[in-house]
C-alpha cells in the first residue's frame, strides 16, 4: 500500500481528522515543503480513526529508517517508544519518564494533565471493582453456609455490578464524550447483563425498602446526592420546577455514565461552544420545520402578554404538524396601541416566514388588532387574520363563571380547597383520604381552573366525606373551630354537591373543546366548527328548558360570532371526511360560503380555482379513490389532513389545499414564560454582543420547552408551590378571618408529600379525543 505524505507548517497546531491534518480553526492545512515539521527522510503517516486519545491531536507519526516514530508538533522531539502515554506525559510538561515540552500552549498542557487525571483515576476504580469482585467471590460461599440462598445476593451493591459495565470516558473533546470499540462495548454489557439480571430478581424486600439510602458507586448514597443537587439548586437560586424538565433526569443519566473522567464544568464552557452547539442544534430542528412549512403550510402566532413591569412583548412563533417553533420576542409596549404599527410589525413577520407559506396569522382579539389584521389581508390577499379560539373559549368559561349561582358555588369550593391547603394538620389529613390526590390540578388557564377543580372534587367526594367524619378529624382541633364545622358541613351538603354536579356537567363540553384546541397531538381545525356547535346541544340537552340554556347559548354566541366568524373553520368541516360524509354533503350555507371563500384567498390563481371546483364534485360524489373501501373507513381512523394525502392524488390541487387548511392550529398559546429572561433582551443599555448571546439562549430555552409540550403529560406537582401562585393563588389562600386559627403548632417541614406526578389537564390521549369525537355524531347542522 503506498504511504501517504503530509507536510505540514511548524507554526500551525494541527488536529487529527480522518486521513488529513486540519488546523485547529477548521481550514484544512495545504501541501507543501517539509520544513520544520518532516525531513526529506521522514513520511507522516495517517493517524487512523481508532486513535481516541486526544494526545493524538498533537504530534505526528512518522516513517523514518524502516521504523514508526512520534513526533511532538510543538517541539519536534521525536520518542522512539512509551507510546501515546509518553507524548502525553512530554505535552503535560509531567516530570519523570519523558522531557517537559518548552512550547506546548497552556490550555494544552491543562487539557493532557486533565487526561492524565483521568486516567489515574480510572485505573484506581477498575482495581476496586476487581478487589470487590474478589471479596464477593470469597464471601458468598461463606454467606450460603448460614443463610438462605438468596441473601449472599446482596454483597454487591446492585449500582456497583451496573458501573462494572459503565463504558468508561476515554476523552472530552468539546464536551463528547467518546467510548470503546462496538466490539468493547457489546464484550461488557454480555458479561454485566446475567449478574445484573440475578441481582434485581433476587434482591430481598428490605434492599427495595432502602432504595433511597442505596449506595451508588459503592461510596456515594442517593440522599448524599440528592443534597448535593439541592445545594446546587438552593444556592445558584434555580427553580425547583427545573426539576420537570426532561432533560433533568437525561443529564443525571449522562453524568452516571460519563462516571469521575468527565472533568471540570467552566462557566465559559456553557456561555461558549455549548450554547453555540444548542443553537446549531436547535437551527437544524427549525430547518426541518421550515422544510414543511410549504408542504402543509403554517401558521404565524404573535402570543402577547404584559410582563411585571408593564411591557407589552410579543413572542412570534410558527406552528405547522412538524412542531411549534419560537422565531423572535419582540418590544411591542409602543406598537400595540397603533393599528399602523402593528400591521407593519406583522406584515414584516409573515415576510420573514415566506408569504406562500402562511395559511393564517393569529393574534388576540382588540380593536386594533382587528384593524391591523384587517389590513393585513389586503396586503396578502392569500391568506386569513384570525384570533385565538383558546381565548375565546377561555372568555365564555370567565362569563358563566360570573354568574350569580354558579359564583356562590366556586366561592364555596374555594373555601373548602382554602381552608385545606392553609393548615398542615388537615393538608395531611386529607392526603392520607385521598392517597396522596390534590383537589387542584396543574392547569394553565385561569378561568378553567374553577371547572377543573369542580370536577376533581366530585371524583374525591367520597374520600372528603370520608375524612371530615374519621377520628383523625374530630380529634383536630380543627373540627371544632368555626372554620372547621363551616368546612364539614360544606362538604357534607347534598345541595352544594348536587350544585357542583350540575355547573360541571354544563361546562364539562367546553372543558373538552379546550383540550381539544390546545392538544398537542392532533390540529384542532378540522373540529373546531362542529365542537361549538355540539357545546351548544349538550347544554340544551342538560337544561332542557329554553329559558334556562338560552343564557348560556347568548354567552357562547356573543363570544364566538363576535370574535371567530372564520371561513376557516367552516371550509376545514366540510373537508373532514368523517362529517362531511356523515351528513351525506347536507352542508349549511354558512359552510359552503366558508369552503368558496377559502378557495379564493388561498388559491389565487384562477385557472387552479377552476380546477379545485371541478374535483370537488370527485370529492362530495366519493367517487375515484375516495370511495375506496380503504378510504371509507379511513375516515374515522386517520387525521383529516393525513386522509386526504393518502387518497387525494386524483385530485391534487384540491387535496393541496384541503392538506394547508387541516394542518392549522386554532390556538396561540405559547409555552410559559416564567424563568424567561425575555426583559433583559429588550434592554437597550445592553453590550450588544451579549445581547446576540442572550438572543440565542432564549431562542434555545423556549424552544425547548416548546418542545416539551409535545412528550411531557405528568408533571410532578405541588398546587401550594409559588411557581403556581397566578393560577391557583385563590384557591389556597384563606380569605376570611374566620377561618384563620392562632397557634397552629406545625408547619411545612411536617407536610405529608402529594402524589409523585400529577396528570396535565390540557393533554388528550388518544382515547379521551375518540370519546370527545364520537359524542359528536350523531348530529344535523
Amino acid at each position: 500500500m503506498r504511504a501517504l505524505l503530509f507536510v505540514v507548517p511548524a507554526s500551525l497546531n494541527v488536529v487529527r481528522h480522518g486521513l488529513c491534518f486540519q488546523a485547529e480553526g477548521g481550514d484544512s492545512i495545504p501541501s507543501g515543503s517539509a520544513g520544520q515539521m518532516a525531513s526529506a527522510s521522514e513520511i507522516i503517516l495517517p493517524i487512523g480513526t481508532q486513535k481516541h486519545d486526544p494526545a493524538w491531536k498533537h504530534c505526528l507519526m512518522v516513517r523514518s529508517a524502516g521504523r514508526t516514530k512520534l513526533k511532538c508538533v510543538y517541539c519536534l522531539k521525536l520518542f522512539l517508544g512509551g507510546g501515546i502515554h509518553r507524548i502525553k506525559e512530554h505535552l503535560a510538561r509531567h516530570k519523570g519518564n519523558a522531557s517537559c515540552c518548552p512550547k506546548v500552549p497552556m490550555e494544552v498542557q491543562v487539557a493532557m494533565q486533565q487526561s492524565l487525571d483521568g486516567s489515574a483515576a480510572r485505573r484506581k476504580k477498575k482495581l476496586k471493582y476487581s478487589e470487590e469482585a474478589t471479596n464477593a467471590q470469597t464471601a458468598v460461599p461463606m454467606q450460603l453456609e448460614g443463610s438462605e440462598v438468596g441473601s449472599g445476593m446482596q454483597m454487591m451493591q446492585i449500582q456497583d455490578v451496573i458501573d462494572m459495565g459503565t463504558v468508561p470516558v476515554e476523552v472530552r473533546e468539546e464536551g463528547v464524550v467518546s467510548k470503546p470499540p462496538e466490539k468493547v462495548r457489546k464484550k461488557r454489557s454480555r458479561l454485566a447483563s446475567p449478574l445484573q439480571n440475578t441481582l434485581f430478581q433476587q434482591q430481598t424486600p428490605s434492599l427495595v425498602a432502602d432504595a433511597g439510602k442505596s449506595t451508588i458507586g459503592g461510596t456515594v448514597t442517593r440522599d448524599q446526592v440528592c443534597m448535593a443537587i439541592g445545594r446546587f439548586l438552593f444556592e445558584a437560586g434555580v427553580p425547583l420546577e427545573a426539576v420537570n424538565s426532561p432533560h433533568f433526569q437525561s443529564m443525571v443519566d449522562a453524568l452516571t455514565l460519563a462516571g469521575p473522567g468527565v472533568g471540570a464544568f467552566s462557566y465559559h464552557d456553557f456561555r461558549g461552544w455549548i450554547l453555540r452547539r444548542s443553537v446549531e442544534e436547535m437551527n437544524n430542528t427549525l430547518e426541518q420545520c421550515r422544510a414543511a412549512w410549504s408542504r402543509t403550510g403554517c401558521s404565524v402566532l404573535a402570543d402577547e402578554w404584559t410582563t411585571v413591569t408593564g411591557k407589552t412583548l410579543i413572542n412570534f412563533l410558527v406552528y405547522c404538524p412538524e412542531g411549534t417553533m419560537f422565531l423572535k420576542s419582540i418590544d411591542a409596549s409602543h406598537i400595540v396601541s397603533s393599528a399602523d404599527t402593528l400591521y407593519e410589525l406583522l406584515k414584516h413577520v409573515v415576510e420573514e416566514v415566506g408569504e406562500r407559506n402562511v395559511v393564517q396569522v393569529m393574534t388576540n382579539y382588540t380593536e386594533t388588532h382587528v384593524a391591523a389584521g384587517n389590513k393585513l389581508t389586503e396586503t396578502f390577499p392569500t391568506l386569513f387574520w384570525t384570533s385565538c379560539s383558546s381565548q375565546c373559549i377561555e372568555a365564555i368559561l370567565e362569563d358563566i363563571s360570573k354568574l350569580g349561582v354558579i359564583s356562590e358555588v366556586i366561592e364555596n369550593a374555594k373555601a373548602i380547597t382554602g381552608f385545606m391547603y392553609s393548615h398542615v394538620a388537615i393538608l395531611n389529613i386529607m392526603r392520607n383520604h385521598t392517597n396522596g390526590k390534590d383537589l387542584i390540578l396543574p392547569c394553565d388557564s385561569c378561568s378553567a381552573m374553577a371547572f377543573i377543580t369542580l370536577r376533581n372534587m366530585i371524583s374525591l367526594k367520597e374520600n372528603l366525606r370520608a375524612m371530615v367524619t374519621s377520628v383523625e378529624w374530630l380529634d383536630s382541633p380543627f373540627s371544632r373551630k368555626p372554620a372547621g364545622v363551616l368546612i364539614a358541613d360544606l362538604i357534607c351538603s347534598l345541595p352544594f354537591w348536587s350544585s357542583c354536579v350540575a355547573i360541571v356537567r354544563i361546562t364539562e363540553p367546553l372543558l373538552r373543546v379546550l383540550k381539544l384546541v390546545e392538544n398537542n397531538k392532533k390540529p384542532a381545525m378540522g373540529y373546531i366548527h362542529l365542537a361549538i356547535y355540539q357545546i351548544k346541544q349538550a347544554i340544551k340537552k342538560e337544561l332542557v328548558k329554553k329559558a334556562d340554556y338560552m343564557t348560556y347559548w347568548e354567552i357562547i354566541d356573543w363570544r364566538w360570532n363576535r370574535q371567530l366568524p372564520c371561513p376557516l373553520y367552516a371550509a376545514a368541516f366540510f373537508l373532514n371526511p368523517r362529517f362531511f360524509f356523515s351528513i351525506q354533503g347536507d352542508v349549511s350555507n354558512e359552510i359552503s360560503s366558508g369552503m368558496l371563500d377559502c378557495i379564493e384567498r388561498l388559491v389565487p390563481d384562477a385557472n387552479t380555482q377552476d380546477k379545485v371546483q371541478k374535483e370537488l364534485s370527485l370529492y362530495k360524489s366519493s367517487s375515484g379513490d375516495f370511495g375506496r373501501k380503504m378510504a371509507i373507513r379511513a375516515r374515522n381512523t386517520l387525521l383529516p389532513a393525513e386522509w386526504w394525502s393518502t387518497y387525494g392524488g386524483a385530485c391534487p390541487n384540491l387535496m393541496r389545499l384541503a392538506i394547508h387548511i387541516l394542518s392549522q392550529t386554532c390556538s396561540l398559546r405559547g409555552s410559559e414564560q416564567v424563568h424567561l429572561p425575555f426583559e433583559q433582551i429588550h434592554n437597550h443599555r445592553m453590550n450588544y454582543l451579549e445581547h446576540q448571546r442572550l438572543c440565542d439562549l432564549i431562542f434555545v430555552h423556549y424552544n425547548l420547552r416548546l418542545q416539551r409540550r409535545q412528550i411531557f403529560r405528568l408533571k410532578q406537582f405541588d398546587p401550594i408551590s409559588v411557581d403556581n401562585i397566578d393560577v391557583v393563588g385563590d384557591w389556597v389562600v384563606e380569605k376570611n378571618d374566620l377561618f384563620s386559627v392562632d397557634n397552629e403548632p406545625l408547619n411545612w417541614v411536617s407536610l405529608n408529600q402529594p402524589a409523585e406526578a400529577q396528570m396535565q389537564w390540557v393533554n388528550l390521549d388518544d382515547e379521551e379525543i375518540e370519546a370527545f369525537l364520537a359524542g359528536i355524531l350523531p348530529f344535523h347542522l
